[in-house]
């Protein structure tokens, strides 16, 4: 029997809600703009090896504030280079508020960007069926590996990319969270339960060497305990990444989530620790380098 749950991204409009209502209730910005100014940097400064143009690859880039905060720093540690800028993004409303964020800041002439409006499964379809053989010098992939089918063959495909002292930097749900505790409840289906402690499982049995950092954050889940509140049921749909998660999930299935949020303080990507009002999020990104 098919399950009446379905992922949150087939509605883009209730998705973009609920994303904007996660991104207000947790210091997720915060904790990535915090590495991005104190860790990337010396990351960034090893790529490039003196070259005067530089190849990135966002993949699922969002509307694009994170990936001009790095793009800035890249400008920094590597001045007057040019940088050619591959933006992969299925949802047209984040990528229409990516193009429009460039189109008004300035300083942005170094930067050309190439717009693929497609999930990161169709860009390597499409790299493949074009026999492209252009490498690039840095790529990001920031709590997108949820959303494919083989995060592993992900991370590989991505990785055969990488020019000579390129770097791969993936974002991920910290494996130490408890994430993996709500396998119990996952529908592959709808997305991955996939914490850096698989991809660094992954990584050690291909040989693959990495760098590891932890991000800790916090995020505000009072509201997803009060039934019929309409911000705690978005919550709720991001978190689980279901529509509609609070009217279309069993009642076991929701009560099992929130007790599973209470017990081991493991609920989207990240959280470590329960409280009346917070749960303390923790993010961990792995770098690698080309093959």
């Amino acid at each position: 029997m098919a399950s009446p749950l379905k992922s949150l991204v087939i509605d883009d409009n209730r998705y973009q809600k609920s994303f904007q209502l996660f991104l207000e209730r947790s210091s997720e910005h915060q904790c990535m703009q915090d590495f991005i100014h104190n860790t990337l940097p010396d990351i960034l400064a090893s790529i490039g090896d003196g070259k005067s143009h530089l190849n990135v690859i966002g993949v699922g880039s969002g509307a694009g504030e994170i990936d001009l905060e790095m793009l800035s720093q890249l400008r920094l540690k590597h001045p007057g280079v040019t940088v050619d800028n591959e933006v992969v993004e299925p949802s047209s409303t984040q990528l229409h508020q990516y193009k429009v964020m460039v189109s008004q800041k300035p300083n942005l002439d170094y930067i050309k960007c190439t717009w693929n409006k497609m999930t990161s499964s169709e860009f390597e379809e499409q790299w493949r069926v074009k026999k492209m053989t252009k490498k690039a010098d840095f790529i990001h992939m920031i709590q997108m590996l949820y959303y494919v089918k083989d995060p592993g063959a992900t991370i590989e495909f991505f990785q055969s990319l990488l020019d000579n002292k390129g770097k791969l930097l993936i974002i991920l749900v910290s494996g130490e969270s408890g994430w993996g505790n709500r396998s119990q409840l996952c529908n592959t289906e709808i997305s991955q339960c996939v914490t850096t402690g698989d991809m660094k499982s992954f990584l050690d049995s291909k040989g693959v060497s990495y760098q590891s950092y932890e991000l800790p954050s916090q995020m505000e889940i009072t509201e997803c305990f009060t039934e019929g509140d309409e911000k705690g049921e978005l919550l709720l749909d991001f978190l689980t990444e279901v529509l509609d998660f609070s009217n279309t999930a069993s009642p076991e299935l929701k009560a099992g989530v929130l007790e599973l949020s209470l017990i081991t303080s493991l609920w989207y990507p990240i959280l470590l620790s329960y409280n009346p009002n917070k749960n303390s999020l923790n993010h961990t990104v792995l770098t690698t380098s080309a093959k």
